[in-house]
Formats: C-alpha cells, sequence, structure tokens
C-alpha cells in the first residue's frame, strides 16, 4: 500500500479504504460470473478430465486448505493460531482437473482443521444435502458397478459418500490398497499444485497480511476471483 501511496500522492488510509472497497465490488460483481455452480453436464465433463488426466475415475475435484498468514488480530486469543506457530486464515478450495478454482471458503479461524472447517462450509453443507447438481451414481470405467461421483482430500478430511480420503500408513501388505493410495495421491496433488500456482502469481500469499481478518478474507477471495 505504501507503494501505490506514493506512486498515486495519495494518502495510506484513503489507499487503504480504495482498495477494501475494490475487492468487496470484485466479490459481488464479477464473483458471481465467474465461480457458477456447476452443473450436472460441468461436473460429467470435469470427472472426465480427471480420468483423462489422473486416471482417477468419478471424481468431481480435489479439496484441501491453504492458511493465508495473517498479522495477530487484536484480543483474538488462540483463534487464528495455527499449528505453523503463525496466525492465519484458512483457504478453503475445491479445484478442477486443470487447476481452476470450483468452489471457495476463505476466513476460517487458523486453529480449525480442514475437516471441521469443511463441515461448517456452505459447501459442506451443500454436498451433503445434495444441492450441487451432483450427477446421479455411475458405473466405473470398463466395469458395471455403479459408484457416486466424490471429491478427494487428505487425511483431514472425513470419508463420506462424496469424499474419498486415503488409507493411513503405506499400506505394503495390501497392493489394492496402496495402489488406490497412489491413485488418490495423484489426483488430490492438482489442489497442492494450484495453492503453488496462487502463490507464485500472487506473491502476497508469501508474507504476512497487514490487515484486519474480515478485509484478509476480502482480498484473498478478490484474488481468487480474478
Amino acid at each position: 500500500m505504501k507503494t501505490i501511496s506514493f506512486s498515486y500522492r495519495l494518502g495510506l488510509s484513503t489507499v487503504y479504504q480504495i482498495i477494501i472497497e475494490v475487492c468487496y465490488a470484485i466479490i459481488k460483481i464479477v464473483m458471481p460470473e465467474v465461480m457458477l455452480v456447476p452443473t450436472e453436464q460441468k461436473w460429467k465433463e470435469i470427472a472426465s478430465e480427471f480420468w483423462t488426466c489422473w486416471n482417477f475415475p468419478n471424481c468431481l475435484g480435489a479439496i484441501d486448505g491453504k492458511h493465508v498468514t495473517i498479522q495477530a488480530p487484536p484480543n483474538s486469543g488462540s483463534q487464528y493460531f495455527c499449528y505453523k506457530k503463525t496466525f492465519s486464515i484458512v483457504l478453503l478450495a475445491l479445484v478442477d482437473a486443470h487447476y481452476n478454482f470450483i468452489a471457495v471458503d476463505v476466513g476460517s479461524f487458523g486453529k480449525n482443521s480442514d475437516g471441521s472447517i469443511m463441515a461448517h462450509s456452505k459447501l459442506g453443507k451443500a454436498l451433503d444435502q445434495n444441492k450441487l447438481n451432483v450427477p446421479p451414481k455411475e458405473a466405473l470405467p470398463g466395469t458395471t458397478n455403479d459408484v457416486p461421483y466424490v471429491i478427494v482430500g487428505d487425511e483431514a478430511f472425513p470419508l463420506k459418500t462424496y469424499l474419498l480420503r486415503p488409507y493411513p500408513g503405506k499400506q505394503l501388505d495390501c497392493n489394492e490398497k496402496r495402489v488406490y493410495n497412489y491413485r488418490l495421491c495423484r489426483a488430490r496433488r492438482v489442489m497442492e499444485n494450484a495453492f503453488g500456482l496462487l502463490s507464485q502469481k500472487f506473491r502476497i500469499y508469501n508474507r504476512r497480511m497487514q490487515a484486519k481478518p474480515e478485509n484478509a478474507d476480502a482480498s484473498t477471495t478478490e484474488v481468487i476471483s480474478l
């Protein structure tokens, strides 16, 4: 903000207010246009891309959370203090096979686990209540076994009918479980890559945000929607 302030010869507080207003305007106007709820046909296209690119069938996306470091909010106690020994808000995101963000939830306390954040998010509630146009069960490629469409996550997420996680441990004694873990990890890796691309493109994710949590939420959501 200091750089913008010097460049345009504006006061720091003026620049701060302009940035906040722009972030909220982008969220209100642009985000509904660029991050629509997928239709049933769109979900099937995403699943087809996961099978083609990552050899994981009936997959609607990969989900994970990213801790966005912020300055310690006043009088917040340990709510924003995460396991990385920093204060953070959590960016929970679902991406497709080509690293495109399908849905995001921004602003949860850093101390919360990914599974807990998802359970209380609009995305998690919509999946539980089947309100996201998810296609009905479909047979796996080359079989007649009908299985539901799912999203994939790591060990931090609970096992559900619409969410798969890896078997715990290395599973060296069971080849089927080992292959399953490998395939799931390969599909879930797109989420890690998406966060890596996001941090590389927008370098603000590589440093501490000097903003209140509510303004950091807006800034993070604005970057995702661009």
